[in-house]
């Protein structure tokens, strides 16, 4: 016989008795078909004969079609036969849209072809993904992070033997995301694109078929996974994913939305993906898409109880702040004039000749006593008197100096050990000059209180993101079992002969001029302030609580 001769009929009948649909091709005409092949489309046999196959086709599904059309004519051109079978969704005859894989085999002659149709709609793959994505699901619900979510989500579908990452949306670009690939193809697109990999950005306009899916909002099956890497990826990253993943290997895209916005796509890869699956990762990326956006619930929730706890906050401080103003009033008039007299009193006292040395014990004793009143006076209106700066540069470096220079604290105080580190390219700073030495003077005079006999003190002056950050450090007890932000309120006493002022200053000051202030713990012993102030301090306003 002829090599380009037909077969006789008879050369197929093991097909007839076989319960799949079954067909020889030749060129674009059926030749022979079975019993399962003549029911599953709902035509005779001898119309199936007399339809051209490029008819035929239609029954397949538009997304599929395509791979069915490149196949005959593969076969036309007698261009060799798909190795692995194609998944492919098929009109029967009832009308309904089956899910089939074709599978090609050599005929009785070169040119003819054997097409076997089996019914996948009830994979087992699809069965394991329903059932590994449902628990994975459940285990998102505990996700704290938008991150925590996608990385389950990619790690489910891995677990099932999948190649899996997310694609993030960012305008008009892809970004990776979270992802389970070959560790040495990540590292070679790495090395070629010169970034890591979720730096680097696909525009949309280079990737049609996962846009289309955006814009769809349905998820698609892709026979040819390796092609798709082909149109995206340089050459030389290509050449290592051919030779890393299987031939034949399919993919599955879904997309994922947040708030009705597109967010990204769940992205699937394997040698058993089907069509099936595609609407099992669907619902998937929807539960994702739903996690997400319960995540942000809850931190937009935690963002609005933490704003909520702070104005609640500053309006107890402000109540506090205008009680303690108030009473600082009546001190002021009441106390500050007495103690004026007592002073100028003092004076008169000091000029007497027969005081003797008892008596000039007694003054110096009252004297003492007077101005500490008269210091306890002015640090209490310091703490509520409204406070505006008044900018000009300053150098921070600079008024720490001048404050260890005025030091007046305890009798043992020359003992101490100062160390004082200024970073030579530390910035000026607009801010009020008398304002921010105030806090120093009070930073500093807190951590020469704080500190035992022969202890040392450590000041530090450096640059910072957008301003100049000044740390103290004392070698004291430390701050109490509470929360360091109470060691600010006024009236908040660590040491038995402090007054509870100094540091509710600092941190009025600070504020003003739109700074932050926190107090911690050190690690062995002792306390540690940080001040951060910025270069340029906000609009003039009274200074919050």
């Amino acid at each position: 016989m002829p090599p380009d001769a037909p077969a006789a009929p008879n050369d197929y009948w093991l097909l007839e008795g076989l319960p799949t649909p079954a067909a020889v091709i030749r060129g674009d005409q059926v030749r022979v078909a079975n019993a399962a092949m003549v029911a599953l489309l709902g035509i005779s046999a001898e119309e199936l004969k007399a339809t051209p196959v490029s008819v035929l086709m239609e029954r397949f599904a538009p997304v599929e079609r395509r791979w069915v059309e490149a196949v005959h004519e593969a076969l036309a051109n007698e261009r060799p036969r798909p190795e692995h079978p194609l998944w492919l969704r098929l009109r029967a005859s009832d009308g309904r849209e089956r899910t089939m894989t074709a599978t090609f085999a050599p005929g009785a002659t070169p040119l003819e072809t054997v097409l076997l149709l089996h019914d996948a709609a009830g994979e087992d793959t699809t069965h394991r993904l329903i059932e590994a994505l449902g628990a994975a699901a459940s285990d998102m619900l505990h996700a704290g992070t938008e991150r925590e979510v996608l990385e389950s989500a990619v790690e489910a579908v891995h677990r099932q033997g999948f190649y899996a990452a997310i694609l993030l949306v960012e305008g008009d670009v892809f970004r990776h995301g979270p992802m389970r690939q070959e560790p040495a193809v990540v590292a070679l697109a790495e090395r070629t694109y010169g970034a890591p990999i979720s730096e680097v950005r696909i525009p949309l306009g280079l990737l049609p078929h996962l846009a289309e899916v955006l814009t769809r909002r349905k998820a698609a099956f892709h026979q040819d996974a390796l092609g798709l890497a082909h149109r995206v990826h340089a050459p030389e990253v290509f050449a290592d994913i051919q030779r890393t993943y299987p031939s034949g290997i399919r993919a599955l895209d879904a997309p994922i939305f947040v708030g009705g916005q597109p967010f990204g796509l769940l992205s699937a890869q394997g040698m058993d993906l089907t069509p099936a699956a595609a609407s099992t990762l669907e619902l998937f990326a929807q539960m994702v898409g739903g996690m997400l956006e319960n995540v942000r619930h809850h931190r937009t929730a935690a963002e609005r109880l933490a704003e909520l706890s702070r104005l609640q906050e500053e309006l107890v401080a402000h109540e506090r702040l205008t009680v303690l103003g108030e009473a600082a009033g009546v001190v002021a008039h009441e106390v500050r004039n007495p103690l004026g007299a007592i002073l100028n009193a003092v004076a008169v006292l000091r000029r007497e000749p027969h005081l003797g040395p008892t008596g000039h014990a007694a003054v110096g004793m009252m004297e003492e006593e007077a101005v500490r009143l008269e210091d306890i006076v002015r640090d209490l209106l310091d703490v509520v008197r409204p406070l505006e700066p008044r900018p000009r540069p300053v150098h921070l470096g600079e008024l720490v100096r001048r404050a260890l220079g005025q030091l007046h604290g305890p009798p043992d105080a020359p003992t101490l050990r100062f160390v004082v580190d200024e970073a030579p390219d530390t910035p000026e700073l607009l801010g009020d000059e008398t304002l921010l030495q105030l806090a120093a003077t009070h930073l500093v005079r807190n951590a020469v209180q704080a500190s035992p006999p022969g202890g040392r003190v450590r000041l530090s002056v450096e640059p910072v993101p957008d301003g100049v950050q000044l740390v103290v450090e004392d070698e004291g007890p430390g701050i109490p079992d509470v929360d360091p932000r109470r060691v600010f309120e006024p009236f908040f006493l660590t040491r038995a002969n402090g007054r509870g002022l100094g540091l509710a200053i600092v941190k009025r000051v600070v504020l003003a001029h739109g700074g932050q202030v926190r107090a911690s713990a050190r690690p062995k012993r002792g306390a540690r302030f940080e001040v951060v102030l910025p270069l340029s301090p906000p609009p003039t306003r009274t200074s919050p609580a």
